[in-house]
């Protein structure tokens, strides 16, 4: 069940645990980590992970209830006490591997609809270590016979050092209410700044990458096809969620409910047999 895959590239060390969410429990640059490690036997689920895909939809879906094409789906509530569905399904679910050789790997997996999440789709992702990169794509397949809601990203918990600082560029950023769901999308130019007493839980729009997080260790830059990012932290905890993503939070009910344009908030319409497909690359440097 919690079978690990190792993948080497020189300084470079990745482990995944297919089984587990199709989750990877580390990144490493020689014996320092880059993402937060924690062994997958004492994982509670692939939300304890280093990083976990998001599919087919990332975040919040806002009370557990669905709003597509005219009609309510009930969805399953994954993240007790929270009244709301969170990060999809694939990380809930076994992945198969179907590939791989030293540096990479291939994880598929097929979802018939249920409570989780009601209509049929194929998921996939290729990791693929480079001297100093670890390149990840993640695609998403509809095998629905109609068109359906779809999205998709990534949940890597970058670990948090004394001096990390996080830079990135933005054009706006979703404030949240109470109940951890948008509100309103107001003008922001990103973060520049340290991370140590950082507290954040916010979509920003208009990334412009690279993503740049830095301490005495290491260098790290975060790039991907995407151009939103959920950010996640608080002074307390000694990782940080940065979080490429596809759509706004809640994007698929904000749409059903309030209207507005869907390429806006980033509401993919997947016909039949439709695939989309984005990347995510993880930049390693060590310092000195």
């Amino acid at each position: 069940m919690n079978a690990v895959i190792s993948l080497r590239k020189g300084a470079l060390r990745c482990d995944l645990v297919p089984a587990r969410g199709g989750s990877l429990s580390g990144l490493w640059w020689g014996d320092t980590p880059v993402l937060r490690e924690t062994p997958p036997a004492q994982w509670r689920s692939a939300l304890d992970a280093a990083c976990y895909p998001l599919v087919p939809y990332s975040n919040r879906i806002g009370h557990g209830q669905l709003q597509w094409a005219g009609k309510t789906y009930p969805l399953l509530k994954n993240f007790p006490p929270e009244p709301h569905t969170i990060h999809g399904t694939g990380w809930e679910q076994p992945w198969a591997l179907v590939g791989r050789d030293e540096v990479s790997a291939e994880l598929v997996l097929e979802h018939r609809g249920n409570a989780a999440w009601p209509f049929d789709f194929r998921a996939a992702q290729v990791l693929r270590l480079s001297d100093h990169s670890l390149e990840m794509e993640l695609s998403v397949t509809n095998l629905h016979d109609a068109p359906v809601p779809a999205g998709l990203g990534w949940h890597p918990y970058f670990v948090k050092r004394p001096d990390s600082r996080i830079a990135f560029a933005a054009t706006g950023r979703w404030e949240m209410g109470p109940d951890q769901l948008p509100t309103e999308l107001e003008s922001h130019t990103g973060l520049d700044l340290a991370a140590v007493r950082l507290a954040v839980d916010h979509c920003f729009e208009g990334w412009q990458g690279p993503l740049h997080w830095t301490d005495s260790s290491l260098r790290v830059s975060l790039e991907s096809d995407l151009n939103r990012l959920v950010v996640f932290t608080r002074p307390e905890l000694s990782c940080i969620a940065i979080e490429p993503v596809s759509h706004a939070n809640n994007a698929f009910n904000r749409l059903a409910l309030a209207g507005g344009d869907p390429h806006a908030l980033g509401v993919r319409n997947l016909a039949p047999g439709e695939t989309i497909v984005e990347s995510m690359n993880i930049t390693v440097q060590e310092c000195g």
